[in-house]
């Protein structure tokens, strides 16, 4: 009996050390995962359609598109270059991610439903968004704050392009004016992804 009960507690205690030794190991995956990823990709955004949160170091190792968008712009038909550049360049890593701003010119005015609505049906929008973000001055979100720092160039305006190489820290900047077929965007863009 005293043997019986003993080999029970015994088993006990031994999944109970297994249970907290696979506890730690899936803790230690996690952080080494955080830590895999680079620092300028360690922010969360609401995406635009559903408003849950999206982290986005679940695009390191990719060559990143970071643009501020504007559905009055006069800049707006970018966004179907921008869909080209996503779709065309997708499988070989790069990714295009819209930030919609009412930063220049009170330009994005609607509520974020509204905005993906009009991303969808105008221009057939697939690449991923995100709400609403301020993108210029003391309001600026951090993500943007440091693209700014590591180009030395902000926004001026809407469609503003940075350009992330897969390492997260290598940065490119483009004005509002450069559209995303641009020959040096799309030579910088093609360069970045033969780069591992």
């Amino acid at each position: 009996m005293k043997n019986a009960l003993f080999r029970t507690a015994h088993l006990g205690m031994g999944r109970a050390l297994l249970t907290l030794f696979t506890g730690f190991t899936l803790a230690g995956s996690a952080f080494a995962a955080d830590n895999a990823c680079p620092a300028l990709l360690q922010h969360r955004f609401d995406r635009l359609q559903d408003e849950k949160p999206q982290s986005l170091c679940q695009y390191s190792g990719k060559v990143v598109l970071v643009v501020n968008t504007a559905s009055l712009c006069g800049f707006t038909g970018q966004y179907q270059d921008l869909e080209a550049l996503h779709a065309n360049y997708q499988a070989r890593g790069l990714v295009v991610l819209g930030f919609p701003s009412n930063d220049f010119g009170r330009q994005e005015p609607g509520s974020n439903e509204s905005i993906a609505e009009f991303c969808e049906n105008t221009f057939g929008v697939k690449f991923p968004m995100f709400s609403k973000t301020s993108v210029s001055g003391s309001s600026a979100h951090p993500l943007y704050r440091q693209l700014a720092e590591r180009t030395g160039e902000r926004p001026q305006w809407n469609f503003h392009k940075y350009l992330i190489a897969r390492d997260g820290r290598t940065v490119r900047s483009y004005g509002s004016r450069v559209e995303p077929k641009d020959p040096e965007l799309v030579r910088d863009i093609e360069q970045f992804l033969s780069t591992r």
